[in-house]
């Protein structure tokens, strides 16, 4: 992906600055003159820019970068203020300390990088003058581009970390952990958008009879087995994780509590109607209990009272039989368990 540039400022400057910024290749340049284009931009950008340079006569400028300091998700971007306003130029030849305090006030307004620009027209710049100036703007924009390019391969790092510590290893579902943190969200977003949301706790029937019978291993090739079968047989909105052992939650994004008994129904067919194959030597029958509930107003934020729910049905679907499907709705509103089969 491209480094990307975005500048905040008026035709004047961008003509100021060096060739290498305003017919780049190597990155993306965009242009823009209004504070509040400039902040709605950065927001709805999925990626946002890298560097941007800052024009500070422009009205708003100061503002721009004072909002860009207090940005959580915007910090990586490199804020470099041009200092052009004639004021400015004229209280900088008061003397160094002068010229210290003025940087000291841009960096601490929110820029990280600060730069006397030689914009007056009025003024006939050496042509030594223009060339330092011009070095030193694109000095300060490899260091934007270094930092913009250590913070991205953070990012991928982080990602990569991530995605192996929410991972389970032997079944490539998500696990535990990854349930801890996308329960609450998958529930603050059905509250926030008004949506059903329903979960499925499965678990493998007589599984301590697998591993005793043929070993861990052969239990092990069950899990991947039976993942993928699962895997294959849900909708795209559903997200399953690795529970603990051989115990499965699946997610169901809006989806309502009839909904989520088809669903269950469908998992529990699937895994009975055919035998695993192990080898060409060993196959095994395998059969699911399942149950569902969905989320209801009472519930907290976290989903501890949803999942309790589920595994409530889960227990029963385990002490009445097995191989079978019991769904939370049918239990609060009949006096007895009633149990849906597959």
């Amino acid at each position: 992906m491209n480094m990307s540039i975005l500048i905040f400022g008026k035709n004047n400057f961008i003509a100021t600055l060096p060739d290498q910024i305003r017919y780049a290749t190597a990155f993306s340049v965009e242009v823009i003159d209004n504070l509040n284009q400039a902040v709605s931009h950065m927001h709805i950008q999925i990626t946002p820019p890298d560097i941007i340079l800052v024009q500070a006569s422009l009205d708003g400028s100061i503002e721009l970068c004072s909002w860009l300091k207090d940005q959580t998700k915007l910090s990586s971007i490199y804020c470099i203020l041009f200092e052009d306003r004639p004021q400015q130029l004229i209280d900088r030849n008061k003397g160094w300390h002068r010229e210290l305090e003025m940087t000291a006030a841009a960096l601490n307004q929110g820029a990280d990088a600060y730069i006397w620009h030689l914009l007056d027209e009025k003024i006939d710049h050496s042509l030594a003058e223009l060339t330092a100036n011009h070095e030193l703007i694109l000095a300060q924009l490899t260091v934007g581009l270094r930092k913009a390019q250590k913070y991205r391969d953070l990012i991928r790092t982080n990602d990569m970390l991530s995605t192996i510590a929410l991972a389970d290893s032997l079944t490539e579902l998500n696990n535990r952990r990854a349930l801890e943190w996308d329960l609450p969200r998958q529930i603050k977003k059905a509250r926030s958008q008004k949506t059903s949301m329903s979960l499925i706790i499965l678990d493998v029937d007589h599984f301590k009879k697998v591993n005793d019978t043929h070993g861990h291993l052969v239990g092990d090739r069950i899990l991947q087995l039976l993942c993928n079968r699962l895997r294959h047989n849900l909708r795209c909105q559903d997200t399953a994780f690795r529970y603990g052992g051989e115990e499965f939650v699946i997610l169901l994004a809006n989806t309502n509590d009839e909904e989520a008994l088809v669903v269950a129904r469908r998992l529990n067919r699937v895994v009975s109607e055919e035998p695993f194959s192990i080898s060409n030597k060993l196959t095994i029958n395998v059969t699911i209990s399942l149950g569902t509930a969905y989320l209801q107003a009472k519930d907290d934020d976290q989903g501890i009272s949803l999942l309790h729910r589920a595994d409530q049905c889960l227990l029963q679907a385990k002490t009445t039989g097995r191989n079978r499907v019991i769904a939370s709705n049918y239990l609060s509103h009949v006096p007895h368990l009633k149990v849906v089969s597959s």
